[in-house]
């Protein structure tokens, strides 16, 4: 029942100075930091779609560990510090309590490991699949926050981590960049930024259009994950083609002015996510490929959406 669930749920949660009403009333009441701005987003995911549940899928543990993780990515790419989170589950009638459980662990273990206060939240209970929303509240500094819109033609395109191949379970054990963006905001100069959460090449295509730009990919340089490589050798597909199109990497794409993309490049850095140049911003709309004999194509934009009518 819920009141079990909640009886069980809030003596687990700690008390936090962030915090003036926390979780057990109507709503809770947060104290936002001094002198910054609030950054919000929300993810929504759904059994059958974001996740598999069963002996073959994910553990309700890691579906709480991604439903919050994917949140703060979101903020990673805003380079805000991750302050609080609401968390709204529906859960099946059967078997709810334990998913319920599983998943609030998956949570809070994430939200100690970025310091971020689990302010309150929502169960309710149907017929259908588990769905799990998750609200997340982050801080920055007045006109510090990253934002889609800022590429300039000849920006350095730079990319954390490696791309392709996530459904072999990154997709599930998604890891914020959240200490790599803080890092790289308070040192370097980032015209625009956004995370990879739908296909490298789709959200690349997302930021150069809402930058009125376009930009130049360079292929040979793109940094391919080794999950990328067993999945093409597992279903005979091109494991190039995986790392643009298939997301959920939840990597950070960086426009940057040139000199600051190479002071970033040869900086020591106390994190060891590697960074690689990917590409440059142009002039022109739309994206184009730089294949490894130097020629240069138009590049469609391929990703996943989510599809629905009427």
């Amino acid at each position: 029942m819920e009141q079990d669930f909640l009886d069980w749920l809030l003596p687990r949660l700690p008390p936090d100075p962030r915090l003036e009403v926390g979780p057990g009333d109507d709503a809770a009441v947060l104290r936002p930091p001094a002198g910054r701005r609030t950054v919000v987003s929300v993810d929504m995911l759904t059994e059958g779609v974001d996740f598999q549940l069963g002996p073959d899928g994910a553990a309700p543990r890691r579906v709480g560990h991604k439903a919050l993780a994917v949140g703060l990515s979101d903020l990673a790419a805003m380079a805000a510090r991750p302050e609080a989170a609401v968390v709204a589950v529906c859960l099946p009638r059967v078997g709810g309590d334990s998913l319920a459980r599983g998943i609030a662990a998956g949570i809070t273990a994430l939200a100690a490991g970025f310091d971020v206060v689990i302010a309150g939240g929502d169960t309710n209970a149907w017929d259908g699949p588990l769905v799990v929303s998750v609200t997340v509240l982050g801080s920055v500094a007045p006109g510090r926050c990253w934002r889609r819109d800022g590429a300039r033609p000849g920006d350095v395109l730079v990319a954390t981590g490696g791309f392709g191949g996530s459904i072999l379970g990154r997709h599930l054990d998604v890891r914020p960049r959240c200490a790599e963006a803080a890092w790289i905001a308070e040192r370097f100069a980032v015209h625009a930024a956004i995370d990879v959460s739908d296909g490298l090449s789709l959200d690349l295509s997302r930021l150069v259009r809402a930058s009125n730009a376009g930009a130049i990919l360079d292929l040979p340089a793109v940094p391919i994950h080794p999950d990328a490589v067993r999945l093409a050798d597992t279903d005979g597909g091109n494991a190039l083609e995986h790392a643009l199109a298939d997301g959920e990497d939840f990597e950070l794409l960086m426009a940057l002015p040139p000199a600051a993309a190479a002071d970033l490049l040869a900086a020591p850095r106390p994190f060891a996510t590697p960074l690689t140049r990917i590409g440059t911003v142009t002039v022109g709309p739309g994206l184009s490929a730089r294949s490894t004999d130097g020629r240069v194509a138009p590049l469609t934009p391929r990703g996943f959406l989510h599809a629905f009518e009427g």
